[in-house]
């Protein structure tokens, strides 16, 4: 059975940090490409950051560019995101996404608040 688990979110202040995680059960996860999306309230979803199987590619999105860090284990079959500097508009519920010719499996996320 396929699973991704979302934990680390919660409430922090306006540039603080927040690392979350994402385990993986169920799949060769050294196979898939990770992604972390998220969904701010009234917002459509949207990517985040990105790495490759082997981690030798990770892409960011321009507003995260510099204060976010994606990295994965493949050998604990986990994909982190190490979130600095955070901003009142990085809230939002974060998923985490694996992704493998054709096929993609998305976990529940978890929730990110960043107070003013």
């Amino acid at each position: 059975q396929v699973q991704l688990v979302e934990s680390g979110g919660g409430l922090v202040q306006s540039g603080g940090s927040l690392r979350l995680s994402c385990a993986a059960s169920g799949f060769i996860f050294s196979s898939y490409a990770m992604t972390w999306y998220r969904q701010a309230p009234g917002k459509e979803r949207e990517l985040v950051a990105s790495i490759s199987p082997y981690s030798t590619v990770t892409n960011y999105a321009a507003v995260v560019k510099g204060r976010f860090t994606i990295s994965r284990d493949n050998g604990k079959n986990m994909v982190t995101l190490q979130m600095n500097s955070l901003k009142p508009e990085d809230t939002a519920v974060y998923y985490c996404k694996a992704s493998y010719a054709g096929m993609e499996y998305w976990g529940k996320g978890t929730l990110v608040t960043v107070s003013s």
